[in-house]
Order: structure tokens, then sequence, then C-alpha cells
């Protein structure tokens, strides 16, 4: 996204090129559609602008020196935006400045936004109400409401489409303006804490504390569950709790943060599905795909308010909680956690699971098409570009069903002192990694996308590969053939792995799923080449995805185009790239972990 985001736990403000704010978010709601900068006279000219601060000046022709600056200052808290005006003269007499402006509250939902197609709200009342010295914003319909106010230090002229003064400038001195903006009821505060490690290559390091700063940023309270906290997926339009994605990012950053880890197995196990639900793809023991507080989740006009739409969600919720046990040694977490535990591996092993079978998902239910993480409509193809037929059996959801198992068979040894349930489950992993070989190993040596409802292999190579290579899901002539094929330049752009491999029908640079790269993707497959002994291979992708971000001074986007590496240029970017974005800014942590076990 061009400008600038800045995020405090559900609350983001995103600022266009020229400094003025072209939204205020809160909880998907979007409390401020403008505030743009209005001072009368000659045009302002840009002297400087960073993320911190913007200085101008008035153009007052080229010889002439300007009688005044201003310096515009913002600062975001959950539910808050405090944005300052200093001006301070350069003359010996006293001047008048008219500085503004103009403001505008829309209260569009984050889906509506994003939305190709249209939401009737002709149904919506919408007040903007001056009282008391303030500007009062407020948004009901069917049932939804949203309000903040806005107020002007030292006291303006307000009206409900801005906010004037009218400042006599001392010689020589300096006059401070400023407007508040507060939603009510306010996100509470976002955490931060946790260090950062030292590391020996400079780039990397640069790229931890910056993903480390991004992933504090991002941090909001835990629904339902006092004093814990969670990462939301990512700004502007996730800022919310994402089964899959904060599960990643919790197991990515486990060496850092074990409270992200703690907080999101907590919220998880909370929400888990207890009923049968096809309007929101509900059932006993599944773990959640997101929740969502905007108007068209809450009204039922989108199924995102407790949305279940994610075949890997469960599988990632049970290595989550065996990683995590490992790191901290935390056996009352792990204990508390049991019959979720227990639940979230009755889903994966009940009918149509992975008793005989595979993960699968329908693709004719509410909301998304696929429910891996390539979740686009056109992300599961044949090389041919065929689409695939639902049910599907995608690769890396068995992969990451094997390391759920494998995972959960110790715990339940070590914590829960149920060896026969135990042996039950490295069972069920010995039957699902023979069969995997079986259905999903292509002529080519390859691994298969996915299977199609008939059980046919989905033949488009894609890095889904490198998650299975990460589960330890492949024997060693299989996992060397795939590794290389990873690393190749089919797949590796120069900067990270390509989703889809290039040179085949359904290949697009710019596709989201199709061609794109994305940091998290191609840490895992990092981490995968690493555990499989292919350290040149690991080092030289993890290499290419540093120098990507030292175009962004250490922040990696939520993806980038496929397009090839080119000297003396950095990497395309993807046009509508969140940032920051959590499993972008812990994949800096999982490259740690891979270089710290050997690829360095």
């Amino acid at each position: 996204m061009s400008g600038r985001t800045v995020v405090a736990g559900t609350t983001c403000l995103l600022v266009g090129d020229d400094a003025d704010l072209t939204g205020f978010f809160v909880d998907d709601c979007r409390h401020l559609s403008r505030l743009e900068l209005r001072v009368p006279g000659p045009a302002l000219r840009v002297l400087r602008s960073d993320p911190e601060s913007t200085v101008y000046v008035p153009d007052s022709g080229r010889h002439a020196d300007p009688p005044w600056a201003m310096v515009r200052r913002r600062e975001v808290r959950p539910g808050r935006l405090v944005e300052s005006l200093e001006l301070t003269s350069f003359v010996a007499g006293p001047q008048t400045v008219e500085v503004g402006y103009a403001v505008a509250a829309d209260f569009a939902d984050q889906f509506e936004l994003r939305s190709a197609g249209s939401f009737d709200k002709s149904d919506a009342v919408r007040g903007a109400e001056v009282n008391a010295g303030r500007v009062l914003y407020s948004y009901t319909r069917r049932g939804f409401s949203r309000a903040n106010t806005l107020e002007a230090a030292p006291a303006a002229e307000l009206s409900p489409d801005g906010v004037r003064w009218s400042v006599i400038l001392p010689p020589q001195q300096s006059v401070t303006l400023q407007v508040t903006v507060s939603v009510s009821p306010a996100a509470a505060e976002a955490a931060v804490g946790g260090s950062m490690p030292t590391v020996a290559r400079d780039d990397l390091a640069r790229c931890v504390r910056q993903g480390l700063a991004d992933l504090d940023a991002l941090c909001m309270p835990a629904p339902g569950v006092p004093g814990a906290i969670v990462p939301a997926a990512g700004a502007p339009w996730f800022l919310t709790v994402f089964g899959r994605d904060s599960l990643l990012t919790s197991l990515f950053a486990l060496q850092h943060r074990p409270e992200l880890a703690a907080g999101t197995l907590q919220v998880l196990a909370a929400t888990q599905g207890r009923v049968t639900d096809e309007s929101r793809v509900e059932e006993p023991g599944k773990i959640i795909h997101e929740t969502r507080r905007g108007e068209l989740a809450i009204s039922g006009e989108v199924p995102y308010a407790r949305y279940y739409g994610s075949v890997d969600a469960t599988p990632l919720f049970l290595m989550l909680l065996d990683v995590y046990h490992q790191v901290t040694g935390d056996d009352r977490l792990a204990r508390q956690l049991e019959p979720a535990a227990r639940a979230a591996a009755g889903w994966m092993l009940g009918p149509g699971g992975l008793t005989g079978g595979y993960l699968r998902y329908r693709t004719d239910l509410p909301g998304l098409v696929h429910h891996c993480w390539k979740d686009s409509a056109d992300s599961m193809v044949f090389r041919d570009g065929t689409p695939a037929a639902g049910p599907i059996a995608v690769a890396e959801a068995q992969g990451y069903a094997y390391r759920a198992l494998v995972g959960t068979a110790r715990l339940a040894t070590a914590v829960w002192s149920d060896p026969a349930w135990s042996a039950r489950l490295t069972a069920t992993a010995a039957e699902l990694r023979d069969r995997f070989a079986a259905d999903f190993r292509l002529p080519d040596g390859f691994v298969a996308l996915a299977l199609d409802a008939n059980g046919s292999a989905l033949d488009a190579p894609a890095s889904n590969a490198g998650h299975v290579l990460w589960c330890g899901l492949l024997d060693g002539d299989w996992a060397d053939t795939v590794a290389s094929r990873l690393a190749g330049d089919e797949f590796f752009s120069g900067w990270g792995v390509r989703t889809l491999a290039a040179g085949q029908v359904p290949y697009h640079p710019l596709s989201y799923h199709r061609g794109g790269v994305w940091p998290h993707d191609t840490a895992i497959t990092v981490a995968g080449l690493a555990a499989a002994g292919h350290s040149d291979e690991a080092a030289r992708i993890a290499d290419g995805l540093i120098a990507a971000a030292s175009y962004t001074g250490g922040r990696l986007p939520e993806l980038m185009t496929g397009l090839a590496r080119e000297p003396g240029h950095g990497p395309v970017p993807y046009p509508h790239s969140c940032s920051p974005q959590a499993w972008a800014a812990a994949a800096p942590l999982l490259l740690l972990q891979a270089r710290i076990g050997g690829w360095a």
C-alpha cells in the first residue's frame, strides 16, 4: 500500500503520500475517512516527511524566506489519535495564520472497502453534532452503533466538516495546536516487551529488531482471557484474531515472545467449535479461522463474526501447544488445555478426517472458497490452469496434521499420562506418512499441491511443498528431490520462493497466491531446507529475503511480486500488500532459528 501505516493493537492509521490521513480504523470500522490539513494562502511546501513528522513552510517564492514553519506530528494509541501542529515564527512582528482541517467520518466497514460489490446501507443513521467544544460523530444501523469525538486545543471554530483556528503567532515564538479523536469505547492497550537477541549478521539483526517491533505494535488483548495478548494478523485489514496467522506467528516468535503463544492458545481454546453450524463452517473441536467486530460481520451480511473456514488451524493449534511445552516446560497450561487438545484431535480423526483419509475442506460453504493459507478463489489449480473441484485435501494441511499427531502423542505421555492414546496417535501418524507418500508423490518426484474430490493430484508445482518438508513428512530421497527443486530458479525469484513455480500456465508474478512471494512462506521453506540438510540452499534463499527487507528499513511486507531480481534494483512490491503483517514480521525470527540450527 502507498503512504504509511501506523498500528496500535486493533487501531490502525493510514496516511497518504501527502501526509494527510486517509483512514483511522478501530475494530474493522473506519472512524475517520478524512483529516486533511487546510492552510489558506500560499501552497505549503514539504521540507521533510517521515513516519514521525512532516515539516512544512509556505511557498514564498524562490528568493523569499518563509515567515514561519509548521511541524505536523501524530500519536496513535488504541482507540485514540492525537495530531499536533507546531507553528514557529521567523519574523520580528506578530502574524496571523489561518490553519484548519477538513474532516469526514464515514464509519465504513473494512469488508465494504475491500469488496468489489456493494452493500445497501440506505438505512444507516449518521450524526455529526457540535456540542460543548467538541464534535460527536455517530453511526447506527441495524443495532450496530459506533461513535467518536473530535476535540481541538486551544479552542477552535468547529463544524461537522472541520476545524479552524485563527492563530496570532508571536514574533520568534512557537504555538502548538492539537486535535484529538477518541473512539468510545476505546480499544484496550496493546502490550509490548521483550528483548532482541544478539546475532552475528547485521542485516538479519535489523530484520529481527524490526519484526519484534512490528509484532509488539500488532499485539492486542486476548478476547476473554484477562491479561493475555495475541498477535493480530496485519494492518490494515486483518487487525483481529486469525487462527492460522496467529498460530504460525506465535510459533515463529516462540523463543522471543512466548507470551504470544500462551495467549493465542488460550483464546483459540475458548473459541473452539462446539456445534455443527454450516453458516459459519463450525464443527465440534475445530479451531476458529477469524473473529470480527465490524458492522457487516455483526449484522450477518458477511459470515466472519465467528468463522471456522480453516482446515489447518486445528492441527496448527496442536503443533503450537506441543512446541510451546517443549520450549517453556509449562505443564500447567498443557494440563489446562488438555480438553481442547483432545477435542481438536477428535476433529482431525473424525468422520472424513485422518482415519483412513486426509484433512479435507468443502468449497461450497459460506465465506471463503478455499480453507487453506492460499485462500484466494483461484489458488487451487492443475498445471494446465484447470481449477480443482472440492472437497480438497491440500498438501501442507497433511504435514501440519502429521506434526500435530506426533506432538500430541508426546504430550499424552509426558503430561497427560495416557500412553494408550499416545500409541494410537503415533500409529495414525505413521499411517498418514505412508498414505501421503503413495498419493501425493508426483511422477516427477515433486509434491502435489493437493488432491481434488476424485483423488486426482494437482500437479502444479507450488511452495506448499516447503511446508511439507518443514513438517518432516518426506523421506530422505524424496526430501532431497523436493529441496533441490524449491531452491531452483523456477521457484526462487532472487528475493524469495514463489507461491507457484514459473513456467506453467497458471503462474502470474503479480498473483496473490499463484506467483507472488510471501516472506512467511519463504521462511518456512528455508526452515524445511535446513532441517533436510540443505544448508547452502537455505542460506541462499534466506539471504535473498533479508536483502529484500533492506529496501524497506528491515520490514518485510505481507508479500512481494514474483518478478525476478535484477541487479541494482529492489523487489517489485505487490500493489495491495499489508504492512506490518504478523507472520511477515515473525519470518526473520524463523530464519534466525533455522540459522542457529546450522545453515549459516
